[in-house]
């Protein structure tokens, strides 16, 4: 017989978190009331955080003044209702340093840093860049541990002493390395969120707090029933969703194309604000929409 999950977590910024895609109408500009609209569903749906400007969010090719007023408009569509957290990593610290403050002031309740990228510093400037903008602000951080995407880790030696900050609170995990993290959460109170939405049940079930998931935009009530069944202590159930999930997130995720590239795709196909990507990206083609599509209807089916 399965008992409900009962050992406390911290869950700084909740615990079904969407990588929010960002919205841009046909023109290519950012839709704020597609963003509006966006987020509303998401939360309707099951999700108790967003990241807004992530990876999925297109930081890169979206300016700060789009940055900030996407987290305003957000927030005035979802209110108090979840948790905001906002996507400020860049290359340069002192930049990341004023997309903080910027954050904060915008009305975000928490900020994602990804590890520098490009530059690939040393570990020991990688710990001073954290702890310069967790000295920043007051926002708790959620750091982003990407290596694929930026070239360096952040080594579990030196995310348990960032552990030690005050306001540095939790890893978004991309990291594709399962002992490393272990060994992170067995020796801090860090909120690990998966942040790869084939580990979502793996690493839920050793102590994360949740998941930051792009699958999310496209169903985020499948993703919020995983860790719910888990929860109950049904494991079966949890297995059995995580799963059944896999033809699409492998399809979202893992087949060539970036997610923001299938998640527009998809929400476009079902109605819901996305608009196109921005180059150097290009928008999937129909053949690949339709797969998802169907993928998707598949899933929801159950």
């Amino acid at each position: 017989m399965t008992t409900p999950r009962t050992t406390a977590r911290p869950r700084p910024f909740g615990r079904t978190l969407c990588a929010m895609i960002t919205p841009f109408t046909e023109a290519g500009a950012l839709d704020l009331d597609g963003a509006r609209k966006l987020a509303a569903w998401l939360v309707a749906e099951g999700c108790d955080g967003l990241v807004l400007s992530g990876t999925t969010g297109e930081s890169p090719t979206t300016t700060d003044t789009e940055k900030t007023e996407l987290i305003a408009a957000v927030r005035e569509a979802v209110g108090d209702r979840v948790s905001l957290v906002a996507g400020v990593g860049t290359a340069d610290t002192r930049h990341t340093v004023e997309l903080t403050r910027a954050a904060g002031e915008a009305g975000a309740d928490g900020v994602l840093v990804v590890t520098p990228y490009y530059s690939r510093p040393p570990q020991e400037a990688v710990e001073a860049h954290f702890r310069e903008i967790a000295d920043a602000s007051a926002l708790p951080v959620m750091l982003y541990d990407i290596p694929g995407r930026t070239g360096t880790r952040i080594e579990p030696e030196t995310l348990i002493r960032l552990a030690a900050h005050p306001r540095i609170v939790a890893v978004k995990d991309c990291s594709y390395d399962f002992l490393g993290t272990q060994k992170v959460l067995a020796h801090t109170d860090l909120a690990y969120y998966a942040g790869c939405d084939e580990h979502v049940l793996a690493l839920y079930a050793v102590g994360a707090a949740g998941c930051v998931s792009t699958v999310a935009n496209a169903v985020p009530g499948h993703i919020a029933a995983i860790l719910d069944a888990f929860d109950a202590g049904d494991t079966a159930r949890a297995t059995e969703l995580q799963l059944r999930a896999t033809p699409l997130i492998e399809a979202m995720m893992a087949a060539g194309l970036p997610g923001t590239v299938t998640a527009k795709a998809l929400l476009t196909r079902l109605g819901l604000p996305a608009g196109p990507v921005r180059a150097p990206m290009l928008p999937a083609g129909r053949k690949t929409a339709d797969g998802l599509l169907a993928l998707r209807a598949e899933l929801v089916a159950g």
